[in-house]
């Protein structure tokens, strides 16, 4: 490959301090710390299943509670994504996967359209997570969504356990990202669009 699809975006704000570094073509390594060890868990996900390298470095003002850190964690990958991918050219765009953990069962579907879009079903049957806040997982993808212009639907279809629901969306999320960007080798140098960009 001759072009690396990498990236690093730092966010300060008088409420958060983040570093986001990137690599889209990783192995799935992850130095994670976000101050909510859940979350940390969730993001090892992505890097996991997702194939990408991923750092976060995140300091936030956990003392109120850990919404703005979620959120802004998922603002900052967003740009960091959308700068590593460049002009999107010979990527795949469209990425889906179904994830099972026991009896939970959640279906992510991401398009890399150039228009940030976010529709979440996701019925938690528990309010915390550890020391993670069940709803902080909407802020995240529609942070990530917003910023990285991509349309995604996120559906759980069945579950019992709010851990489990969760790592399940993390789980598929990061399987479709996978998919969307892998470089296709029919397309390349294309860009995945009859309007010629995206």
């Amino acid at each position: 490959m001759s072009t690396a699809r990498t990236a690093e975006i730092t966010r300060n704000t008088q409420e958060t301090k983040i570093t986001v570094r990137v690599d889209l073509d990783g192995t799935g390594r992850a130095k994670l710390s976000t101050g909510i060890g859940f979350f940390d868990h969730m993001l090892d996900q992505i890097a996991r299943h997702g194939l990408i390298d991923l750092d976060v470095l995140a300091e936030g003002d956990l003392h109120i509670d850990g919404h703005h850190t979620v959120e802004d964690v998922g603002i900052t990958l967003g740009q960091a994504v959308l700068k590593a991918v460049g002009d999107k050219k010979g990527i795949r765009r469209y990425g889906h996967a179904y994830v099972p953990l026991d009896e939970a069962l959640s279906r992510v579907v991401i398009d890399f359209s150039g228009r940030p879009g976010l529709v979440m079903n996701v019925p938690f049957k528990s309010g915390m997570i550890g020391n993670f806040d069940s709803q902080l997982a909407h802020e995240f993808f529609q942070g990530f969504a917003n910023h990285a212009f991509v349309t995604l639907h996120i559906d759980n279809l069945r579950g019992e356990n709010a851990h489990h629901q969760c790592e399940t969306v993390f789980k598929a999320f990061a399987r479709a990202l996978r998919a969307a960007l892998e470089l296709d080798p029919r397309a390349a140098g294309s860009i995945p669009s009859t309007k010629g960009s995206l």
